[in-house]
C-alpha cells in the first residue's frame, strides 16, 4: 500500500495568519448584545507565562483567518497594542441556540517548542479493488493526535488508498509522518479499512451451494 502525507518541505504545512484585535472590553450580557450586533467576537489570549489578556476579534477576521486547509489549527500572529503573539486556537465556544462562534480561547505559542495538536485525515485516491467487491474504505478516526513544532505542523495527514485490498488495514504506525512529528497512541490503532463487500462473500458461498459436475451426470 502507498501510504503518504502531503508533499515535501513547506508544502500542506500549517503557515502562519495575522489577526488583528483590540482591548479594553466591556464585560455583561448588555455588552455580549452590543459585540453581536457589531460583529465582534470577545476572546482571551494566555499561555507561555504571560498574564491573560481580554481582547476583541472581528469576526470576519477569524473567520478569513481560519478559512484555510488547515482550519482551527491555523498559527495566528495575533497583533495586540503593538505586540505580537504566535497562538492557536486552543478552544472555540458557540452559541447554543444560533452556533455562531461566542467566544474563542487563544493558546500562546513558542515557535521552536513542541506542542500536540490535533490534524485531519484526508483519504485520496480510489481503492479499484474493494469497489469491485462491493467494499469501501473506512477511516476510523478523522483526526490524529501529534507532536510537532508549528514549523512542522502539517495541515492534514493525507493518505492514499489506490492499491488497498479488501481486508487491508492501515495502522497508525505505518504511516509516514513529516519530519519533526511524531503520533500519539497505540501503533496498532486501525486509521483506516478496507471492508469487504456483498460480492466477496457471496462467492465461496455460491461454489460451496453449486452440485458437481459428476453428480449431475450420476443423476441423469
Amino acid at each position: 500500500m502507498n501510504i503518504r502525507t502531503m508533499g515535501s518541505g513547506m508544502k500542506g504545512l500549517v503557515m502562519s495568519t495575522t489577526l488583528v484585535a483590540t482591548t479594553g472590553r466591556n464585560t455583561g450580557s448588555a455588552a455580549a448584545r452590543r459585540l453581536r450586533r457589531e460583529e465582534k467576537i470577545p476572546a482571551v489570549i494566555y499561555g507561555q507565562g504571560m498574564d491573560p489578556i481580554s481582547v476583541l476579534i472581528e469576526r470576519r477576521d477569524l473567520r478569513n483567518a481560519l478559512s484555510g486547509a488547515a482550519g482551527s489549527n491555523t498559527i495566528l500572529e495575533i497583533s495586540v497594542d503593538g505586540n505580537v503573539y504566535p497562538a492557536v486556537v486552543k478552544d472555540m465556544q458557540r452559541h447554543p441556540v444560533r452556533r455562531t462562534v461566542a467566544h474563542v480561547d487563544f493558546l500562546r505559542i513558542n515557535l521552536s517548542e513542541e506542542l500536540t495538536i490535533s490534524v485531519p485525515v484526508h483519504l485520496v485516491g480510489e481503492a479499484k479493488a474493494v469497489l469491485a467487491e462491493g467494499g469501501l474504505v473506512d477511516a476510523s478516526s478523522d483526526t490524529i493526535d501529534i507532536v510537532t513544532t508549528p514549523a512542522n505542523m502539517p495541515s492534514a495527514i493525507t493518505i492514499d488508498i489506490t492499491n488497498m485490498q479488501p481486508g487491508d488495514v492501515i495502522r497508525l504506525g505505518e504511516i509516514t509522518l513529516p519530519a519533526g512529528t511524531r503520533a500519539l497512541g497505540d501503533p496498532e490503532l486501525a486509521i483506516v479499512t478496507a471492508i469487504a463487500g456483498s460480492k466477496a462473500e457471496v462467492a465461496p458461498a455460491a461454489a460451496e451451494v453449486a452440485p458437481a459436475a459428476g453428480d449431475d451426470k450420476a443423476k441423469s
